[in-house]
């Protein structure tokens, strides 16, 4: 598949492994403690009871990685988006199917998407980029003509994220369009460019986890 490729420009890389450097430091408390909260949760609710982080296949720029995710769904939800390859996220929405330090500590703050600073320090993904979609939804949207998911590297979070969690951008695009015009926006503009909207989108993203939208 020969498609233009977004480079990997230097400066947003570094900044990427700046400040996920210091996100993993700063987080290890917060770490600690939501594996605690987890530990007791599965202790006294035997039905809890699993692995502590699940990873999921992904695409960024067109190659497959493992996301790391705290697991938010009872295990036997957990396993089976694992065996039929579906996406996690569809357990997700059903607050039925969560775990009780899921509903309550980690779906309401996004805190299991803080495992992710790992993927971000690797160079897995970067702090801002279209999120990845797991491979189905990803080929599904190929089949649709839909090609930048293999054309820059996925974000953390993304203009159409923030969007999609209560910050309205633009009521005329959905998150597919916004991720898109970020995407084309990464092609016509210079690095220093890109790192100042990149801040922009970080400094609503923290507005959205503090206003907890999305809820």
């Amino acid at each position: 598949m020969n498609l233009p490729l977004i480079p990997i420009f230097p400066l947003k890389r570094l900044t990427d492994i700046c400040i996920s450097g210091v996100l993993i430091i700063v987080c290890l408390p917060v770490f600690f403690i939501i594996f605690v909260v987890m530990s007791l949760n599965m202790l006294i609710c035997p039905e809890d009871r699993g692995q502590f982080i699940y990873r999921e296949k992904r695409i960024s720029r067109g190659k497959p990685f493992f996301i790391f995710k705290l697991r938010m769904v009872k295990q036997k939800f957990a396993d089976q988006a694992y065996q039929t390859n579906t996406c996690i996220r569809d357990f997700e929405d059903d607050l039925q199917q969560l775990t009780w330090t899921g509903r309550y500590v980690l779906k309401n703050r996004y805190l299991d998407e803080l495992p992710q600073v790992f993927n971000i320090f690797k160079g897995d993904m970067s702090l801002v980029g279209p999120r990845p979609l797991a491979v189905p939804l990803v080929k599904a949207q190929m089949d649709r003509g839909i090609t930048f998911r293999y054309q820059i590297i996925a974000g953390w979070t993304s203009i159409g994220q923030i969007q999609y969690k209560g910050i309205v951008i633009d009521q005329q695009c959905n998150r597919e369009d916004l991720d898109q015009q970020y995407v084309d926006y990464c092609f016509n503009h210079h690095q220093w460019q890109i790192w100042c909207f990149d801040m922009w989108v970080l400094f609503r993203t923290i507005r959205v986890v503090i206003e907890g939208k999305g809820i």
